[in-house]
C-alpha cells in the first residue's frame, strides 16, 4: 500500500543516478570522460609531439588550433539544439573527435597535426554545448548543480590515469599510441549514449526573436570570430620575425574578430553588463588566466626544472582533482553564486602566483602541485557557478544560444591566452623558457584580478 504525501512534506528533487536521470547522466558522464582523457593526456605529451614534429614554435597553436575550431561547433550546435534538438550535435560530435585523434596520431609533420586538432576541436565545441542544453531541458533546476559537480567529478579518472599514463607511453612505445588509444573509447560512449538521447529529447520551446536565433547570421559570426582569432594569433606568432606583416595580421584578426564576436553574446556582454551578460564573460575570464598557465606548466617543468613527461603531467593530474573538489563543495552552496565565483577567481590568481616560486633558487618545481590544487579548486567553485546561474537566467528558447556563448568565450579566452604564451616563449626565446613563463603567469593573474573584481556584476538589476 502507498502511503499518499503530505501537503507540507519537503520536495526531494530527483536524484540524478535514479531511475528518472540514471540513463541520460551515465551517458554525459562516459562522453565527458572521453573528452577529459584527451585533454590530461595531450597536454602532457605536448613536448614530446613539439619535439619529435619540430613544432616548439607552433606549441601554442596546437592548444589554439584545438579551440578556435571547436568555436564554430559551440555556435552551430547551439543554434541546433534549440532549432532541432540536442542528439545529432551530441553524435556527430563524439565522431568528429575521434577521427581528429586518429588524425593526431598519424600525423608526419606538425601541419598536418594542427589540422587533426581542429577537427578535435570540431567535435568537443559540438559536444560540450550539447551537454549543457542537456542539462538544462532533461534535469529540474534543484538537480543541475548536482549535474554539472557530476561532469567535473568524470575528470577524477582520467586525472589520475592520464597524465602518468600518457607519459609512460610517450617514453616507451611512442606518443602517437596515446592518440590512438582514446580512439576505442567511443565505441562505449556512443553505446551508452544513444538511449540516453532517444529519451532526453522533449517539446522543443517556440525560437527565440533577434538576432541570436538567425541560422545564417550566427554561422557567419562564428566564422567570422574564429577566423579573427585564428589571425589574430597568426600575426603575434609573425611579429618576432617579420614584424610588419605580422602587424598587419593583427590588425586584421582584430577587426574581423570585432565585427563577429558581439553577435554571438548577449547584449553588452563585452561592456560585462549586469546580469547574464557579465555571467557569460566570467566563465571566459576565468579560462583565461586558468589554461593560459595550464598549458604552459609541462613545458616549464621539463625543459627548465628537468623533470620527466610523465612528472610534468602530476601537476596537472592535482589540479584537476583540485577543480572537482570545488564543483563538489558548490552543491552545498545555498547562499549568493556570484560571491562564489568571486572567490574562485582568487583563487585561480592565488595559484597562478604560487606557481611562480618554482622559479626562486631552492624551491623544488614541485611547488606547482599545491599551487595548481588551489587554482583548481578556485575554477570548480567558478565555473560551475557560472554554468548553474547562466542557465537559471536563460530563457527556454535562448538555452543553445546562451550555451553557445559560455563556450565562445570558454574557448576563445583560452585559445587567445594560449596562443599569446606562445607567441611570447617564441618572442624571450627557446633558451630562456622561464623568464617567458613568468611573464606569462604574470599576466594570467591579471586576468584573474579583473574576474575577482568584476564577479559582482552577475547579480541582477532588482
Amino acid at each position: 500500500m502507498t502511503v499518499p504525501k503530505t501537503l507540507d512534506a519537503p520536495y526531494q528533487p530527483p536524484r540524478i543516478f535514479g531511475p528518472e536521470y540514471r540513463t541520460a547522466t551515465l551517458g554525459i558522464l562516459l562522453v565527458v570522460t572521453l573528452i577529459a582523457f584527451e585533454g590530461m593526456s595531450v597536454g602532457t605529451v605536448m613536448p614530446a609531439v613539439s619535439k619529435d614534429l619540430d613544432a616548439l614554435d607552433l606549441y601554442g597553436l596546437s592548444f589554439s588550433a584545438f579551440l578556435i575550431a571547436g568555436l564554430l561547433a559551440n555556435v552551430v550546435a547551439g543554434l541546433w539544439s534549440d532549432r532541432r534538438g540536442h542528439a545529432v550535435p551530441f553524435v556527430l560530435g563524439v565522431g568528429l573527435f575521434a577521427a581528429g585523434m586518429a588524425m593526431a596520431g598519424a600525423a608526419g609533420s606538425k601541419e598536418l597535426f594542427i589540422v587533426a586538432r581542429a577537427v578535435q576541436g570540431l567535435g568537443g565545441g559540438a559536444v560540450i554545448v550539447a551537454i549543457y542544453v542537456m542539462i538544462a531541458r532533461v534535469y529540474v533546476p534543484e538537480t543541475r548543480p548536482r549535474v554539472f559537480a557530476a561532469v567535473s567529478s568524470a575528470w577524477v579518472l582520467p586525472a589520475l590515469v592520464g597524465p602518468g599514463l600518457s607519459g609512460l607511453i610517450a617514453e616507451t612505445v611512442g606518443w602517437r599510441w596515446v592518440f590512438y588509444g582514446i580512439v576505442p573509447l567511443v565505441v562505449p560512449a556512443l553505446v551508452m549514449l544513444l538511449p540516453a538521447l532517444r529519451g532526453g529529447e522533449g517539446p522543443l520551446p517556440e525560437p527565440a526573436p533577434g538576432p541570436r536565433s538567425r541560422p545564417l547570421a550566427m554561422t557567419l559570426a562564428a566564422a567570422a570570430t574564429a577566423t579573427g582569432a585564428g589571425t589574430l594569433l597568426y600575426g603575434v606568432d609573425l611579429l618576432h620575425g617579420s614584424p610588419v606583416p605580422g602587424g598587419v595580421a593583427v590588425a586584421a584578426g582584430l577587426l574581423v574578430l570585432v565585427l563577429g564576436l558581439p553577435r554571438l553574446l548577449p547584449p553588452r556582454a563585452l561592456r560585462f553588463g549586469r546580469g547574464l551578460p557579465t555571467t557569460v564573460m566570467m566563465r571566459g575570464v576565468l579560462s583565461s588566466a586558468f589554461f593560459g598557465v595550464n598549458a604552459f606548466i609541462p613545458l616549464f617543468l621539463t625543459e627548465v626544472r628537468g623533470f620527466s613527461v610523465g612528472a610534468a603531467g602530476v601537476a596537472l593530474t592535482i589540479g584537476a582533482l583540485g577543480w572537482t573538489t570545488g564543483s563538489y563543495l558548490q552543491t552545498r552552496w545555498t547562499g549568493d553564486r556570484p560571491l562564489l565565483v568571486r572567490i574562485g577567481a582568487a583563487a585561480v590568481t592565488a595559484g597562478i602566483l604560487l606557481t611562480l616560486l618554482a622559479i626562486v633558487p631552492g624551491v623544488t618545481g614541485w611547488i606547482t602541485v599545491p599551487a595548481w590544487v588551489v587554482a583548481g579548486f578556485g575554477m570548480g567553485v567558478g565555473t560551475t557557478s557560472v554554468n548553474v546561474t547562466a542557465m537559471r537566467q536563460s530563457p527556454d528558447a535562448e538555452q543553445g544560444a546562451n550555451s553557445a556563448a559560455l563556450q565562445v568565450v570558454d574557448t576563445l579566452g583560452s585559445a587567445l591566452t594560449i596562443g599569446i604564451g606562445g607567441a611570447l616563449v617564441n618572442l624571450i626565446g627557446h633558451d630562456d623558457i622561464a623568464t617567458g613563463y613568468v611573464t606569462i603567469a604574470v599576466l594570467m593573474a591579471a586576468i584573474g584580478v579583473l574576474g575577482t573584481a568584476a564577479a559582482g556584476r552577475m547579480r541582477e538589476v532588482s
